[in-house]
């Protein structure tokens, strides 16, 4: 059948493994027939975990994998060494052509490591970046890079703009996304010396749809569909953005929380406020692809839960019928 869909899951990757990726795919193989995974991992492990639950057994497979990549390992040295790991293997089935696909909670280095240099990037692409959706008030954006590439030149932002276009046309359903570059200022002339020298190549691009600068306290406004910066910026953007979520949260529920007048209050309010909320929910949007290598690879959040990663294997099918690496060949094409 070939509009199946095969996607290798990490079952040892991330705070909650390997129950909530195990959970995650019995949940994503029971509710879509398009899927079928390969829980890579320690087989024992697994095994007993999934003695838990009811699912078509010949459409999960256990793949073993003794090693375990911890979060506190520096990723190049481990995935050289650990050839065992979860995540080594897990990307070798990708590369060999056995999987479409790979789903971690694990490492986000060793991830973007074993990414580049296992999977390998699409020839022309010159670096792969790690792209999640974040919640806008205009619905979700793409925040591209946020951790791959401190180091970024121009002409990696230029083809970051490109992907994350063809991306959010293809599997948000954007037409003609709005581009932007992360700024101090809305000004052409502000920036450091790596904006200053990106703005005027986005500007001439006649593959995107670029809008000019954003400063970072419009981004939540949804002012730009693309939001386009080195890893180091955009991973500062991402934190606050979580950490800001959190803590207005806790300080909502505590504030209704106060009195039994705000208790009244916040049961007459509660269908509005949780709909309102729902917008802002990560848990929906799955987990960041690393987009530009030869196969899917995408990195869901350390603490996921068994939601998160069914979502992230969701991603997956989009991603393979919408053939996004085939439209990002063919747009990133060298002469």
């Amino acid at each position: 059948m070939s509009d199946i869909i095969k996607v290798v899951v990490d079952a040892m990757g991330g705070d909650n493994a390997p129950e909530a990726p195990i959970k995650g795919a019995v949940d994503a193989v029971n509710e879509n027939e398009k899927i079928n995974v390969v829980l890579v991992g320690r087989t024992d492990d697994i095994k007993s975990e999934l003695a838990k639950y009811t699912y078509d057994k010949e459409r999960i497979t256990i793949v073993h994998a003794e090693d375990i990549i911890g979060f506190d390992e520096p990723p190049v040295m481990a995935i050289r060494k650990k050839k065992q790991s979860s995540i080594v293997v897990g990307m070798n089935l990708v590369k060999h052509g056995e999987a479409d696909a790979f789903v971690s909670a694990g490492s986000t280095g060793a991830i973007l490591v074993g990414g580049q240099f296992v999977v390998g990037r699409i020839k022309g692409v010159e670096r792969s970046p790690l792209a999640p959706l974040i919640p806008t008030a205009k619905g979700p954006a793409l925040l591209i890079d946020c951790g791959a590439n401190v180091d970024a030149r121009a002409s990696h932002l230029v083809q970051f703009a490109k992907m994350g276009s063809i991306y959010m046309e293809r599997i948000v359903g954007i037409k003609n996304p709005r581009v932007a570059i992360v700024n101090i200022g809305a000004e052409e002339e502000k920036g450091n010396m790596l904006v200053k020298e990106t703005y005027p190549l986005l500007k001439e691009c006649k593959d995107i749809n670029f809008v000019g600068s954003i400063e970072a306290r419009d981004i939540p406004k949804g002012d730009a569909d693309v939001i386009v910066c080195e890893a180091f910026v955009g991973n500062v953007i991402l934190k606050l953005y979580e950490g800001l979520a959190a803590t207005l949260l806790g300080k909502v529920k505590e504030g209704l929380m106060s009195s039994l007048r705000s208790k009244i209050g916040a049961l007459l309010i509660k269908p509005a406020l949780k709909s309102t909320l729902k917008q802002f929910d990560t848990s929906d949007q799955g987990g960041a692809p690393l987009l530009g290598l030869n196969g899917l690879v995408v990195k869901a959040h350390g603490s996921s839960t068994s939601v998160e990663i069914t979502q992230a294997i969701r991603q997956c099918i989009q991603f393979n019928e919408e053939k996004i690496n085939e439209k990002i060949k063919e747009n990133l094409i060298i002469e």
